[in-house]
C-alpha cells in the first residue's frame, strides 16, 4: 500500500479505455523506456509504437519497437507499477500497428471540379526459435543481485523476448546491476531511474537475441510484445527515454476511449486543418507536414497537438481500414471483457495527439478528457477555399486534412454553367497519377525530411492560425474567375471610338482651316 501510495504521486489515475501508441523521429529518438545492449556502441531507437488500453484498473500495453545497432544482445527497459507474470505476456502481428497508425494520420485529398454544364447531383463525399530463459544469475565471480539492492522479481521467455522484472531499492545499485549484467546501458541514466526507484516501480526488462531476428540495415524489426496487469495508476513514462536519445524526441499518442482526450500537465493545441495546398505538396506530403507541425510548436512552444478525433470504426475519407472488434481483442479488449463484462469496447473514440520534448521535460504526460471537436471536413466553397475554423459538436469529427484542387478544363458550352462544384476525379477525365481521387496518409513521419521546405510556397491561401502568409496568391483555378463576357470587346471598342474621336477633330481642323483661307 505505501508503494501504490508513493506511485500515485507521479500521475493521476485515469480510467477509461485508451490506446497509447509512440514512435520517434529518425534524428530525435522517442520511446516510453530506454534500450540497453551488450556492445560497446551505443543503442538508439529509431521508431517505438506502444499500444495501452486500460479500463478500471486493467492495462494492457502493446510495443513495437525498430532498433538501430550492432548485431548483439540488447534489451528495453520499461517501468511498471506491479510484477508481471508470464502468462500475462504474448507477442501480436505487427500489421495492426501500421493500421492504428494510418487511421489516425493526417491525410492529403484532392477534389476536381465538376462538369460546370453537368446536371448538378447530390452525393455523399466519401471518399522462432528457441524458447530457453536466459541465465543471468550471479557466478562467483560477480556481486549478488543483494549487493546491488535488485531482486528478480520474474523470469521466463515469450517469441524472440527473455524477460526479467527488476525491483529495486537504489537506483545506484540498479545502473551497476545492468552494467555488471555486461548491459551497455545509456551514459547518465542514473538520475532517469531515481524517481522511478523511490515510487516503488518496477522494471520490465525484455532483451532479445538477434539470431533469432532478422536485421537489414542494421535495424532489427521485432514481434510487437504485450503485457497486461492490474493497478490503480494509469500512467505513460516518457523520461526514462530520455537516456536513448541524442536530444529532442518526437511522441504520437493514440487514445481509444469513449471520449476525447487531451494533456492535463501540458499545453494544448490543434494542427491547422482543411488547408489548400499546391501540386508540389503530392511528392513531399510528410515533409510538408512535419514544417507545418514545426511552426505550430513554434508559436505554441512545449504544446501537445491534436490531429485526430474521430470514431475508430469509421472515417471521411478513410486513407486505409478502420478498427475492427478482433483488431481491438487484439490490443487488449478481450482480457478487459474477460473482467469487465460489460464494458463496451468496441465503441471508441480515436485521438491522437503529437508532442515533442526534450532533456528538460520532468513530468511525464497525463490525460484528460474533453468535449468534442468537430473540424477539417466539408468540400470546398465555389471560390476553392475552405473553412479551417474548428467547432463544438456533439461527437469528435476532427482530422488534420490538406487538400489539392483541380479546376475544370474542358469545354463550357452552356448558357449557364454552374461554376465551384467539387468532388472525385470525373468519369471522362483521364487520370494519370496512380490512385487519384484516393486520400494519402503521412505515415513514416518519423523519416520526413525537416528545414528545407518553405511553408509559403505550397499553401495557396494565408494559415493565420501559425503566421504562414501565402508567397503567391494567385488564384489556384484561373477558371473560377468572373467569366470575360464582354471585357475584352469593350476594351476594344473604348479604343475604337477614341480614334474616330480623334480622326473627326482632325478633320474639323482641316475643314476649319480651309474656309478661314
Amino acid at each position: 500500500m505505501q508503494t501504490m501510495a508513493r506511485f500515485t504521486k507521479l500521475l493521476t489515475t485515469i480510467a477509461p479505455i485508451a490506446l497509447i501508441l509512440c514512435f520517434g523521429a529518425a534524428s530525435a529518438q522517442a520511446f516510453c523506456g530506454f534500450y540497453v545492449g551488450g556492445a560497446t556502441s551505443d543503442l538508439f531507437n529509431n521508431a517505438t509504437q506502444v499500444v495501452l488500453m486500460r479500463q478500471s484498473t486493467t492495462t494492457i500495453l502493446s510495443m513495437q519497437n525498430n532498433y538501430q545497432g550492432p548485431p548483439a544482445n540488447f534489451a528495453l527497459v520499461v517501468p511498471v507499477p506491479v510484477v508481471i507474470k508470464e502468462e500475462q505476456v504474448k507477442t501480436l502481428p505487427r500489421e495492426l500497428f501500421a493500421k492504428v497508425d494510418q487511421l489516425g494520420a493526417p491525410r492529403l485529398v484532392e477534389y476536381w471540379e465538376q462538369d460546370p454544364c453537368a446536371p448538378e447531383q447530390y452525393e455523399d463525399l466519401v471518399f522462432s526459435s528457441g524458447n530457453e530463459v536466459m541465465s543471468i544469475e550471479a557466478t562467483s565471480d560477480r556481486a549478488s543481485d543483494d549487493d546491488y539492492q535488485v531482486t528478480i522479481e520474474a523470469q521466463f521467455s515469450v517469441g524472440e523476448y527473455d524477460i526479467v522484472v527488476l525491483s529495486a531499492k537504489d537506483s545506484t545499485g540498479l545502473e551497476r546491476w545492468l552494467r555488471d549484467n555486461r548491459y551497455q546501458i545509456p551514459k547518465g541514466v542514473e538520475p532517469l531511474l531515481r524517481p522511478y526507484v523511490e515510487n516503488g516501480t518496477k522494471f520490465f526488462v525484455a532483451k532479445v537475441d538477434p539470431k533469432k531476428v532478422k536485421f537489414e540495415g542494421g535495424m532489427a524489426t521485432l514481434s510487437p510484445l504485450r503485457f497486461h496487469y492490474d493497478s490503480p495508476e494509469f500512467m505513460l513514462p516518457i523520461r526514462l527515454g530520455l537516456a536513448s536519445s541524442p536530444g529532442t524526441q518526437d511522441l504520437i499518442v493514440n487514445i481509444l476511449a469513449p471520449q476525447r482526450y487531451e494533456v492535463a500537465n501540458y499545453p494544448n493545441t490543434t494542427i491547422p486543418t482543411n488547408i489548400t495546398v499546391r501540386d508540389s505538396v503530392r511528392s513531399r506530403f510528410a515533409e510538408f507536414y512535419a514544417a507545418l507541425f514545426d511552426e505550430t510548436l513554434r508559436h505554441t512552444p512545449r504544446a501537445v497537438v491534436t490531429e485526430y478525433a474521430w470514431d475508430s470504426s469509421t472515417c471521411d475519407p478513410c486513407p486505409g481500414p478502420t478498427l475492427t472488434p478482433e483488431d481491438l481483442a487484439t490490443l487488449g479488449a478481450d482480457v478487459i471483457e474477460q473482467t469487465y463484462r460489460d464494458a463496451d469496447a468496441y465503441s471508441l473514440t480515436l485521438t491522437r495527439l503529437h508532442a515533442r520534448y526534450g532533456k528538460d521535460t520532468t513530468e511525464d504526460l497525463v490525460f484528460r478528457a474533453v468535449q468534442p471537436l468537430a473540424g477539417g471536413r466539408g468540400t470546398p466553397a465555389p471560390d476553392g477555399t475552405m473553412s479551417m475554423a474548428l467547432e463544438p459538436e456533439s461527437s469528435n469529427n476532427f482530422q488534420a486534412r490538406y487538400a489539392i484542387l483541380h479546376p475544370w478544363t474542358g469545354q463550357v458550352a452552356c448558357a449557364a454553367p454552374q461554376r465551384g462544384r467539387w468532388g472525385g476525379p470525373p468519369s471522362d477525365q483521364q487520370i494519370v497519377a496512380p490512385n487519384a481521387g484516393a486520400p494519402t496518409a503521412a505515415t513514416n513521419l518519423a523519416f520526413a525530411p525537416r528545414g528545407k521546405l518553405n511553408l509559403a510556397e505550397h499553401v495557396t491561401a494565408d494559415v493565420n492560425m501559425v503566421g504562414v502568409l501565402a508567397s503567391n496568391k494567385a488564384p489556384l483555378a484561373p477558371l473560377l474567375r468572373k467569366p470575360r463576357t464582354c471585357g475584352c470587346s469593350s476594351a476594344a471598342g473604348s479604343a475604337s471610338a477614341s480614334l474616330l474621336v480623334l480622326l473627326a477633330l482632325l478633320f474639323r481642323r482641316r475643314r476649319s482651316g480651309s474656309s478661314s483661307s
